[in-house]
């Protein structure tokens, strides 16, 4: 469904993007940030499915910056090479590329991010850090309460699973302590709940933030 397209971020880097087209009526743009793994097939399911859904969608290929085209699947040695990368990748650098394809799709109107495990924390990262944006949606990102001190510039909502064993739940009351007006919320569910694993996948867990999260968006990404 979707496209390869290449962007330039401010340093001169160039990066791929998978770039789905909205189906029907036009929401607006999203840019969705991949999980540890890169812009895997997963990834670009999920593109394709929020597309489907009225919103233009784009995966910053956000590892390109260290290897090309990296995707990785669930082995032990490919957890392993997808940790190390995103060890590598960090949370600053990742801005730029996030802030360019924020630029670009402004053009065509307003601009949300939501983002799954890494993703979810750099889309917290984001909401203080890139400008334009309407709105943030996170999920279940691990360094989210390691980073409580960042100030939004734009409404946020935050999803976690009450099972998650990489993020307890006493970060979790922290982040929404420290942030009364970030829309907090917790399901019964393992990390990874959206994820193409099994043993990771929660069906009623992804419909109720589905649920959320498309309400969010249509609240704050209006004209």
């Amino acid at each position: 469904m979707g496209t390869e397209i290449t962007l330039k971020a401010v340093d001169g880097h160039e990066f791929s993007v998978y770039q789905a087209p909205a189906e029907g009526e036009r929401k607006g743009g999203l840019i969705l940030i991949q999980e540890i793994f890169g812009v895997t097939a997963h990834i670009r399911e999920l593109c394709d499915h929020f597309a489907s859904l009225g919103y233009e969608t784009w995966a910053p290929a956000l590892f390109d910056r260290y290897q090309k085209g990296f995707a990785a699947g669930y082995t032990e040695d490919e957890m392993k090479a997808s940790v190390q990368m995103a060890a590598r990748s960090g949370v600053e650098t990742p801005m730029l590329d996030i802030q360019a394809c924020a630029d670009e799709l402004r053009k065509k109107g307003p601009v949300a991010i939501t983002g799954f495990c890494y993703g979810g924390s750099l889309t917290w990262m984001a909401s203080a850090r890139v400008e334009g944006l309407a709105c943030a949606v996170g999920f279940y990102g691990r360094l989210i309460p390691e980073h409580l001190d960042i100030q939004p510039l734009c409404p946020v909502m935050l999803h976690f699973g009450s099972r998650d064993k990489s993020i307890p739940l006493d970060g979790v009351r922290a982040t929404a302590e420290a942030h009364p007006t970030v829309k907090v919320h917790i399901y019964q569910a393992e990390h990874g709940f959206w994820s193409d694993r099994p043993a990771n996948h929660d069906d009623k867990a992804v419909a109720l933030s589905q649920e959320r999260t498309l309400a969010f968006l249509e609240t704050h990404m209006k004209k």
